[in-house]
Order: C-alpha cells, then sequence, then structure tokens
C-alpha cells in the first residue's frame, strides 16, 4: 500500500468551471480535517472532498448532486490503491450544467489526475519494542537490530545490569526479531512488542 509523500494539487477547466485539487498524506481524522478546513475555499462554488486511512474512509459531495462528487474523489483514491491521503477537489461554477456523469468525470478525473502527479511512498506499518538485554549480547544484538529496513532504535538506556533498547520496526518483522533474539540470547531474554 502506498501514500502520497507531500501536498500535491492539480487544476483543469471543464465548460467554464474550474477545478482544483489538492492531495495530501494525512494519519489520522483530525488531520483530514484540519488539512480541509485549511485547504477549503469559502469563495468557490463547492469543496467537495474524499480521504481514507486503512479502513476508515469518509466523502462529501458539498452540494453537489448526491454521489456525483465524493465517492468518484474516493474512488480516485481507491483506483490508484493509496492509503493516508485526503484529497480535496473545489470548484467554481462556469455557468454550464455538467450532468450527473460529466460530474463524476469532472470530480473523480481532476483528483486521479491530482494523485498521478504526486510522488508515492510506501505505508510501513509499524509497531514499537523494547527489549532488555545483558552487556555481553548488546553489541550484536543491537547491530542485527538496526540492519533491519525501517527500523528506528529510539533509546537504549544502560542499567545496573542489562541495556534497554526501544523503538519501532515494521510489524512484519516480528517474528523473525522474536527469533533472533531469542538464538543470541540464547533464550534468556524475549522482545516485548506494543500491540
Amino acid at each position: 500500500m502506498f501514500t502520497i509523500s507531500h501536498v500535491e494539487t492539480f487544476s483543469q477547466e471543464i465548460k467554464k468551471s474550474r477545478f482544483v485539487a489538492i492531495a495530501a498524506p494525512v494519519a489520522t481524522e483530525q488531520a483530514a480535517k484540519d488539512f480541509l478546513s485549511a485547504y477549503s475555499d469559502p469563495t468557490a462554488t463547492h469543496n467537495c472532498w474524499a480521504w481514507r486511512m486503512g479502513q476508515n474512509y469518509r466523502f462529501s459531495d458539498d452540494g453537489e448532486p448526491s454521489g456525483t462528487a465524493g465517492k468518484p474523489i474516493l474512488q480516485a483514491i481507491d483506483g490508484q490503491q493509496l492509503d493516508n491521503v485526503v484529497v480535496l477537489v473545489i470548484r467554481w461554477f462556469g455557468g454550464i450544467l455538467l450532468g450527473s456523469g460529466g460530474l463524476m468525470r469532472a470530480y473523480g478525473g481532476t483528483a486521479a489526475n491530482c494523485l498521478r502527479l504526486a510522488e508515492k511512498t510506501e505505508v510501513i506499518d509499524l509497531i514499537g519494542f523494547s527489549l532488555a538485554c545483558d552487556f555481553s549480547d548488546h553489541a550484536l544484538l543491537k547491530a542485527r537490530l538496526t540492519a533491519v529496513e525501517n527500523l528506528t532504535l529510539a533509546q537504549e538506556e544502560f542499567l545496573a545490569d542489562h541495556v534497554l533498547m526501544t523503538g519501532s520496526m515494521p510489524a512484519e518483522a516480528r517474528d523473525r526479531m522474536d527469533k533472533l533474539v531469542s538464538d543470541i540470547t540464547r533464550g534468556k531474554r524475549a522482545i516485548q512488542f506494543d500491540d
């Protein structure tokens, strides 16, 4: 699954109506609402939008006929297999009615073109971890952990009788890291995951 790397815009004119799409990566529903608040244009005829974050999605037609704006924007997000994305399509009415099919093509197409232009980045499901290890195993464990792609070692705390390491790692590496820690510590230590 992918998301976009940064805010992207695209604009086009369709039968004298101006359409501007603005897309952004978001991680929470509140972030999507904040984005919509910041970028919606009160002078426009319509500010239609959609967002998807995993199974959580919302969309709005903002006064356009039901199903002609928000849903096509969401379909543009899903059609490009994107996640953690919000797209706002702003319309300034130009005096020519587009009809239901025309509106769906205009909103969905403007959103899709915007998303096609955006730089993509992979969405990686991360989980937190903590690991207490003996001083004798610390160097080898640290080397093996930090060799894992997208693993972040946030803190190392040297205590009286062990070292405590905490951070985050891709969820898909969970079983592999559990086995690695058990092997290196000869079964004396186990990695703990935040679930």
